[in-house]
């Protein structure tokens, strides 16, 4: 049920995520989903791919540094208040959502929600229970 999102360290100036992004498409590498944060000095590249470990290879001999996370792929009604029924179930545990994106996956009405926790165990335990759909990587990938 846990993925591994890979973070790239991108410095904060023109060109460094296009390099990470050519890099990946000459590898033939394919992201899922990805998310850009950015500080005054460095942005954070988070990725969701089927092929994280060559990923990592690839971006690091390529000279970035990147670091694994476990992670969640939650899904969620596309509607409003989808995204306010799972963040009343992971509340009322005391589970705390460290970051979070999402994205589209033409699936109906769904959307996917990827978060990290504090604790992945208990969120996925407690969204279970509460019948909320935590989904694997052969579902996230399947085309």
């Amino acid at each position: 049920m846990k993925l591994q999102q890979l973070s790239v360290f991108l410095e904060n100036r023109p060109g460094q995520l296009k390099r990470a992004c050519d890099l990946l498409a000459q590898a033939n590498i394919n992201i899922q989903t990805l998310s850009l944060a950015d500080t005054k000095q460095f942005g954070i590249l988070r990725l969701i791919m089927p092929e994280w470990e060559r990923a990592k290879t690839v971006l690091e001999e390529g000279g970035f540094v990147t670091k694994t996370t476990e992670v969640l792929a939650v899904q969620v009604a596309d509607r409003p208040g989808g995204l306010a029924e799972i963040l009343t179930q992971v509340e009322a545990v005391g589970l705390n959502v460290e970051y979070m994106y999402a994205f589209t996956f033409g699936r109906e009405d769904r959307a996917v929600l990827i978060f990290r926790f504090d604790n992945p165990d208990k969120a996925i335990e407690t969204l279970k229970a509460g019948g909320i759909n935590v989904i694997g990587g052969v579902d996230l990938y399947a085309r």
